[in-house]
């Protein structure tokens, strides 16, 4: 078995860091450092306050903030999202209490919309996707995929690939201990064994770091690999791509149903979408928005499947809309593509979460099935 790439190239370092905004500058400091004493000593009996208020160099995932990071700005937002956090584990806590299996449901769907805590989210994620379901059905799978007979091309890409995911991430270097590599290895080795039409493709090792992080357990990455790229987004990984390629497709003519503007401003000057976005899908997300929003917007991947990915890219452009429609020519559109991922808008990812599922307006997965069939036929008439 051959192991392609695919996909355009991943950069790296792109932690985000928030900028303090108009309103929040205005507050005087006294007042704010107030404020902050009084969401401390609540959160202080929640045993919660080490989360958000002794802001260190490296985050909780492990990642290194950048030398440019605006700590100041960060402790303003997180000294807000503390209370949500606060109120959702209480909340979340209860659903899950006893051990039960957590079930789709309209109640877990409002609850994922709003945030799974850290210490409930692989649990959920595992529920929802059906990744527990598969590994209960399948007991000792993954660790004889790993003792079965193996491919050296598949192993050279994996290893390839190994020292380029997440550099700024402690936890996946050499020097650590454990050192996630080994982990992420075997989880890209067994999965390309699993399934061999899609073998590993790069954008894979970022995901699958991502799983790592949370899981903190192999199988169950494994298995929520699979979900993503067996499931809950077919064909994007692909030797011929056509998902992804579809997908992309389908975002551009919801573009031009809700915004012809930003839709005539890129045919005007021959921008193809995989040019700006192509990296957003297959990566989803993952190295273009901070963390704690890429796993808000995982959460309800998960839970909802892939039409998530429309209303988290729709969100991002019409927010934008103004900003995009002052470009010039083709570099000044794709660097501002670029640009509308970072500041304060993504970063506030409990606000970023709730514009998704207001600003694109309605999006049933009916539309988007019959735009994804006319689509791929299109495609796959073009040869």
């Amino acid at each position: 078995m051959e192991a392609r790439r695919r996909g355009d190239a991943v950069t790296r370092g792109c932690r985000r860091s928030a900028a303090v905004d108009q309103h929040s500058a205005a507050v005087p400091r006294a007042a704010r450092r107030s404020e902050r004493r009084r969401r401390l000593q609540r959160a202080r009996k929640l045993g919660l306050e080490n989360r958000i208020f002794f802001v260190s160099r490296v985050d909780p995932y492990g990642f290194e903030r950048p030398a440019d990071f605006d700590y100041a700005a960060y402790e303003e937002f997180f000294s807000t999202y503390l209370v949500i956090l606060t109120k959702r584990a209480i909340k979340w806590s209860r659903l899950v209490k006893g051990g039960g299996a957590v079930r789709r449901s309209a109640t877990v769907k409002r609850y994922v919309r709003k945030g799974i805590p850290l210490e409930h989210r692989a649990r959920v994620w595992m529920a929802v996707s059906g990744a527990q379901a598969q590994m209960d059905q399948n007991p000792g799978y993954y660790h004889r995929l790993l003792q079965g007979e193996r491919s050296s091309c598949l192993e050279e890409a994996i290893r390839t690939d190994l020292n380029r995911t997440f550099p700024d991430n402690v936890r996946f270097r050499k020097t650590a201990e454990p050192c996630l590599q080994k982990t992420l290895y075997n989880v890209l080795l067994a999965y390309g064994m699993h399934n061999q039409g899609v073998g590993y493709c790069q954008g894979m090792n970022f995901i699958a770091g991502y799983l790592i992080l949370i899981t903190k357990n192999e199988e169950e990455s494994f298995w929520l690999l699979d979900a993503l790229v067996g499931r809950i987004l077919p064909d994007y990984y692909s030797p011929a791509m056509l998902g992804l390629k579809t997908d992309q497709e389908v975002l551009a003519e919801l573009v031009r149903l809700k915004m012809p503007a930003v839709a005539a401003l890129m045919e005007g000057h021959g921008v193809l979408w995989t040019l700006v976005v192509s990296r957003w899908f297959i990566c989803l997300f993952v190295d273009i928005l901070p963390v704690e929003t890429v796993l808000r917007i995982w959460d309800c991947l998960f839970n909802e499947g892939s039409k998530i990915l429309f209303r988290v890219a729709l969100t991002l452009i019409k927010q934008h809309q103004t900003f995009i429609l002052e470009a010039t020519s083709v570099p000044d559109i794709c660097d501002r593509f670029k640009q509308i991922t970072r500041g304060s808008f993504v970063t506030e990812c409990h606000t970023f979460m709730q514009k998704i599922f207001s600003e694109p307006g309605s999006l049933s997965m009916t539309t988007i099935t019959r735009l994804r069939e006319s689509h791929r036929a299109a495609l796959l008439a073009q040869g």
